[in-house]
């Protein structure tokens, strides 16, 4: 019997995630505008931009002009990234509501991806996080390649057990397992969140989904059981790591509406309606010329299913 919980919280990553390796760049009124839609679709946290060097994600290098012109509405967490303490301090005079640090669990990508090895991305962790946590802002710490790697294959367990614990002593307790290649098994991502919970009980763990082998569904519901407080997701699933072969870059986060439809046909509550977030990457697909990479938008809800069926049996009757 799967125990899962009767509400959980879905963060919107595309802004994001998504743009900073989108095939072209995209205009800043567009980001605002779609920052906006976002937010009228009510996800509670809704990850705007990066505050990496422009030079690194060129995609962004309009962060602080994104931030300030977007329309922030009450009750919505408006979320940077900052993989880096320079980036922290652009986050927090930019009011970013949340700060998400940066970090993987493979010594590769690490390298690749900020040049660091995995000491020192502790350090530099732990860094922006006491940046956040000074100027009273809530920190997440994006865990990257926590399950499978491109350049390392399975990642041990027990190395994300010792960067947690190395991390929790520098006092981070909020933070998210990336799936980022999407290569993992439930049974691995059950393996994970359980450990590491058991261990670190008093830390909280999210779930971001990528979905290159199709187990992102069932990996979600994997790390739901074992108890991630939060999963993350990107609408029309765009989104990807910006330092995997090139090949892969065509499959990326797991769609959010197919996120949002999943939970909310297993009962578990998200507050935001399958409908409204359907809608949404409709017209965003149509803002940044792109066809949604969801089974929702093609398939369509259990209720246009059913809509369709009756309007064809009353069309052609035995």
């Amino acid at each position: 019997m799967l125990s899962l919980p009767a509400r959980t919280t879905v963060v919107e990553v595309a802004p994001r995630d998504g743009l900073q390796s989108f095939h072209r760049w995209v205009d800043t009124d567009t980001k605002v505008a779609m920052v906006n839609r976002l937010s009228e679709v009510g996800f509670p946290v809704v990850e705007v931009t990066n505050f990496a060097h422009p030079r690194v994600i060129p995609h962004l290098k309009d962060a602080e002009e994104v931030m300030e012109r977007i329309t922030r509405r009450p009750g919505i967490v408006y979320r940077a990234q900052a993989p880096n303490p320079r980036g922290a301090h652009r986050a927090v005079a930019a009011k970013s509501q949340e700060i998400l640090g940066l970090i993987t669990a493979s010594e590769a990508y690490n390298l690749k991806n900020q040049n660091m090895t995995l000491e020192q991305g502790v350090t530099a962790a732990i860094e922006t996080f006491r940046i956040a946590d000074a100027a009273h802002i809530p920190f997440v710490l994006a865990m990257g390649m926590t399950m499978w790697c491109a350049y390392e294959g399975r990642i041990p367990e027990s190395r994300v057990l010792d960067l947690v614990g190395k991390l929790r002593n520098g006092g981070i307790k909020r933070y998210y397992f990336a799936g980022s290649l999407g290569m993992e098994d439930p049974r691995h991502v059950s393996s994970l969140f359980r450990q590491t919970l058991e261990r670190f009980p008093d830390v909280e763990i999210g779930f971001h989904v990528h979905n290159l082998s199709g187990n992102g569904p069932a990996n979600i519901v994997a790390a739901l059981d074992a108890g991630a407080s939060f999963i993350e997701g990107a609408i029309c699933g765009i989104g990807g790591g910006i330092m995997t072969p090139t090949t892969m870059g065509a499959v990326g986060n797991l769609a959010s509406e197919d996120v949002i439809h999943l939970l909310n046909e297993m009962g578990v509550e998200t507050g935001v309606r399958t409908d409204d977030v359907v809608a949404a990457a409709r017209e965003i697909a149509k803002l940044l010329d792109i066809t949604p990479q969801s089974y929702v938008t093609a398939a369509g809800t259990r209720a246009e299913i059913l809509k369709s069926a009756a309007k064809n049996a009353r069309s052609h009757p035995v």
